[in-house]
């Protein structure tokens, strides 16, 4: 079992910064492939970015360049770094966990609203 608690979610202007922090417990953090998703009001979940149990790093088309994955396994915490946010980054945004053979869970989720 793997609990994820997410935060640093908020308002904040076209243009700014947001870090995203989920904090995980309840197994073997860095075993784990980690991901953040989003999901807008009306919209599916979508994947935003994913960082291996190994370290490697994505992110999709639309925030590439704007936003970073990182992990820190000493303390069990994934990040979203955000620049550069856009009105249609508006969402709640999902942190995921997964490891073949154990499943994957999620996060309660944290709102992320970009609006001047």
């Amino acid at each position: 079992q793997v609990q994820l608690v997410e935060s640093g979610g908020g308002l904040v202007q076209p243009g700014g910064s947001l870090r995203l922090s989920c904090a995980a417990s309840g197994s073997i953090f860095r075993l784990y492939a980690m991901g953040w998703y989003r999901q807008a009001p009306g919209k599916q979940r979508e994947l935003v970015a994913t960082t291996t149990s190994g370290g490697s790093t994505n992110c999709v088309d639309s925030v590439k360049g704007r936003f970073t994955i990182s992990r820190d396994n000493a303390k069990n915490t994934v990040y979203l770094q955000m620049n550069s946010l856009k009105p249609e980054d508006t969402a709640v945004y999902y942190c995921n966990a997964r490891k073949v053979g154990s499943g994957v869970y999620w996060g309660q989720g944290t709102q992320v609203t970009v609006s001047s």
